[in-house]
């Protein structure tokens, strides 16, 4: 299929702007670590049990499987965590844009661990979906009034939050590299490996509480906890592998890095929050960048 890595990527981040929403309302009801562990568990159930009744391929080669396993620590246990306390220190906007880093960092590394070479096109198209991109957040913070500041901790830790997601992407690609793989396949050994992790260090350091306890005292946080779960480590993810599996992963990664471009019309709608002409101008040109991509 022509253009399946762009278009799946396209996809993802349709689906992770929705997340987005869902997340902040979850998280806004019984906090950040509580609804992250329990979507991954309720993707761990939904994949587990699409792979079982689809008879998915699960046959892996031991480096395969030490690739995904690799990538769920970098990528979802350590670049989460990382991004997570990015958000505590320095806010939303300034993680956000250490995020946007995430491309130029793939790229960087497709070049010595994938041979992979970007024609001037590409990192043309790159080059103006990350500035629309950074456009877009800049304004959004400006126009909040944030009380959070700059510090070198906290940018340190978007910035290794950036790093791990985008390792974690590396990793994936290693392993779809060297043998055809399904992408709910991958993704459970990801998932898997994130919840062995995070869920037993989560319960030591008694960040987690008791989910049916937590969720029987609020039916609507189990419910945007739930939409969560299907629309980003369920399919989210999902879709980030196939992509990354069908084009270049700085590509990929690209186009992944446009959910603040596309949440501008769904806060529009939701939450009726007005429109500058710079976010637009922004989002105008993050598209541009993102149509220049598929034309390359």
């Amino acid at each position: 299929m022509p253009f399946a890595g762009e278009l799946s990527a396209l996809l993802t981040a349709f689906l992770w702007s929705g997340t987005s929403i869902v997340f902040t309302e979850a998280t806004s009801r019984v906090g950040s670590i509580q609804v992250n562990i329990t979507r991954m568990l309720m993707a761990l159930v939904l994949l587990s049990a699409t792979v079982w009744l689809l008879g998915f391929d699960m046959q892996m080669s031991q480096s395969q499987v030490l690739n995904l396993t690799w990538s769920g620590i970098v990528g979802l246990v350590l670049g989460d965590t990382f991004l997570f306390r990015a958000f505590k220190d320095v806010g939303p906007r300034i993680s956000m844009l250490m995020m946007s880093l995430v491309p130029a960092m793939t790229a960087i590394m497709g070049v010595f661990f994938l041979d992979e070479a970007l024609s001037l096109q590409g990192i043309g198209g790159m080059v103006l979906t990350i500035t629309g991109i950074a456009v877009v957040v800049l304004e959004r913070g400006a126009r909040s009034a944030s009380s959070y500041r700059p510090t070198a901790k906290g940018i340190a830790f978007a910035f290794l939050g950036a790093l791990g997601q985008a390792s974690g992407l590396i990793f994936a690609k290693l392993a779809f590299n060297e043998a055809p793989l399904h992408g709910m396949s991958a993704t459970l050994v990801r998932i898997a490996t994130a919840v062995l992790i995070f869920l037993p260090m989560a319960l030591l350091m008694r960040w987690y509480r008791n989910p049916f306890r937590v969720y029987a005292k609020d039916r609507k946080a189990l419910g945007f906890t739930f939409a969560g779960a299907i629309l980003g480590p369920y399919l989210g993810i999902t879709f980030s592998l196939v992509a990354i599996s069908n084009t270049q992963v700085a590509i990929a990664t690209t186009i992944l890095a446009l959910p603040p471009v596309i949440m501008l019309p769904l806060v529009w709608l939701v939450y009726k929050e007005k429109l500058s002409i710079r976010s637009v101008a922004g989002a105008v040109l993050a598209v541009a960048g993102v149509a220049v991509l598929f034309l390359r």
